[in-house]
């Protein structure tokens, strides 16, 4: 079986995102149930030592469609951080990385596999260590399969999971078939 770059990313990236689009719009309709604001969850968190609600989208859009960006140039050069802003921005942003993903074409995807990639990446100066080590630019020496597959995706659905987890801890009814969004079936 051969998967091209495309069908490794773009549909596996805007599947999630989708779903995430239908997290914050369950959230958005269990704010108004309940009569309390949505805007609640930004700075929301699960433990004290990790990133807020916040942050975690706009990781997630930045692993999806700044990771592909990687991909095509060989940097990793998401835009800053906006930091906190009202939910219905949130849910405008993933809006974007929906419309940013299904913007590309199966064709100019796969043009950019087979090819070296040396991104400078920030990872814990000592690996075996990561939790005590500070983190630093490194470069790795990557392919874009390898990219996608060792740290774009597990960085992008880790993310997708803190802001899932953070809005289940919140009270919002949402279970694994709102995190998994559309499945993509074969036809019949």
């Amino acid at each position: 079986m051969t998967i091209s770059l495309y069908d490794l990313s773009v549909p596996t990236f805007l599947q999630t995102t989708r779903a995430v689009g239908g997290l914050l719009d369950r959230a958005v309709r269990h704010c108004a149930e309940i009569g309390t604001d949505p805007d609640d969850f930004v700075e929301a968190r699960l433990f004290e030592d990790m990133a807020p609600f916040h942050f975690q989208i706009e990781a997630l859009t930045h692993h999806a469609v700044w990771g592909l960006e990687a991909v095509k140039t060989g940097v990793f050069a998401p835009p800053p951080l906006v930091g906190a802003m009202p939910f219905a921005d949130l849910q405008a942003m993933v809006g974007r990385a929906v419309t940013a993903l299904e913007a590309l074409t199966a064709d100019e995807v796969n043009g950019w596999s087979d090819k070296n990639l040396d991104i400078e990446l920030f990872r814990p100066l000592d690996q075996k260590n990561a939790s005590t080590s500070k983190w630093g630019p490194r470069t790795l020496a990557l392919t874009p399969e390898t990219y996608l597959l060792t740290y774009a995706l597990p960085n992008f659905y880790f993310h997708v999971v803190t802001a899932y987890n953070i809005l289940r801890t919140r009270g919002v009814p949402i279970g694994k078939g709102d995190y998994e969004g559309q499945l993509r079936v074969r036809p019949a």
